[in-house]
């Protein structure tokens, strides 16, 4: 575990003693290994075992039995409290792997965004796309992200001035999804580790967003989902929509899950949380959870031609 001897170090130059751990869903399991180092390098350790979905949900609570607490995985949002270390976990790629994008591009200066695991090799990224005739810009996110750092709830990096194209270096489809929707721009997305490039094309998301506010158009009354955690919390927003309809009730919850949805029994609900719940989580819910926007949309006031991901800022 030499990798977290330096965190180690940090740890003692707190004067910590009692140190709690949080990690997200992708590195739980090395929550005993690393737990187990710094129990052996002099620590009393605690490790958080719920659930974590970025650095809007920090585990506040076990400062009260620890003197620091480690995010892992994630970096800071705003101004940090100086009792947490977030602690980055980087995964290494070879950037020559940017050249199968080349065929996929039709500009030569693009903007690039990638995710906070991949950010040390921002340069290394630029500097291979240069070489090919490729200038790459980059931005400083929103939500204290870093150079060309995106969030699945925050794409400001994407909004970079003068570039009509974008190129998105990580896994998964959310969020070069999120940079299309969010900047309208044609979007490139390259998986770093198998190789695989693909334009983004939001049509089907849209016509399952479409169809899932057609269904809520018909509930009696909704649900509007507003998280009590610090870096989720939208309260003042959702307190707006709900004066604008006689139908909506606010309703505060820290997680938000099925079966409290099932529980609570509304035919529709506004997630005023983290984003994603209202996409990523759409299948496992019982009724419509539609975004602040789409709400919006169903009672008149924008029409679904100008529809934007929903983002925090």
């Amino acid at each position: 575990m030499t990798g977290y001897s330096d965190l180690a170090e940090r740890l003692r130059a707190r004067g910590a003693r009692a140190v709690a751990l949080q990690f997200p869903a992708g590195l739980k399991r090395k929550a005993g290994v690393i737990a187990q180092f710094l129990k052996e390098q002099g620590f009393e350790v605690i490790v958080s075992g719920d659930p974590c979905y970025g650095a809007c949900d920090l585990a506040r609570e076990t400062l009260g039995y620890a003197d620091v607490l480690v995010h892992f995985g994630h970096t800071p949002l705003g101004d940090p409290d100086p009792r947490v270390i977030f602690e980055p976990y980087r995964v290494d790629f070879d950037p020559e792997i940017l050249k199968n994008a080349i065929p996929c591009l039709k500009a030569t200066r693009v903007g690039l965004v990638t995710t906070a695991q991949h950010l040390h090799l921002l340069d290394a990224m630029k500097t291979v796309l240069a070489a090919i005739g490729v200038e790459a810009v980059t931005t400083r996110g929103t939500r204290g992200c870093g150079e060309g750092q995106v969030l699945g709830c925050s794409f400001g990096a994407a909004r970079v001035i003068g570039t009509e194209e974008i190129l998105y270096v990580g896994t998964g489809v959310f969020h070069p999804l999120g940079v299309q929707l969010a900047t309208g721009l044609r979007v490139v997305a390259l998986d770093p580790f198998t190789g695989e490039v693909q334009e983004v094309n939001a049509e089907k998301f849209l016509r399952r967003r479409h169809a899932l506010i057609e269904k809520a158009r018909s509930a009696d009354q909704f649900g509007l989902l507003v998280s009590t955690k610090t870096g989720q919390e939208r309260y003042e927003m959702a307190r707006g929509m709900a004066a604008r309809c006689s139908r909506a009730i606010l309703i505060l919850m820290r997680e938000i899950s099925p079966e409290e949805l099932v529980n609570l029994g509304f035919p529709a609900y506004v997630n005023f949380a983290c984003p994603r719940l209202a996409y990523d989580d759409q299948v496992r819910f019982p009724a419509p959870v539609l975004t602040p926007q789409e709400f919006s949309i169903l009672l008149g006031e924008c029409l679904f031609s100008d529809y934007r991901i929903d983002e925090l800022t």
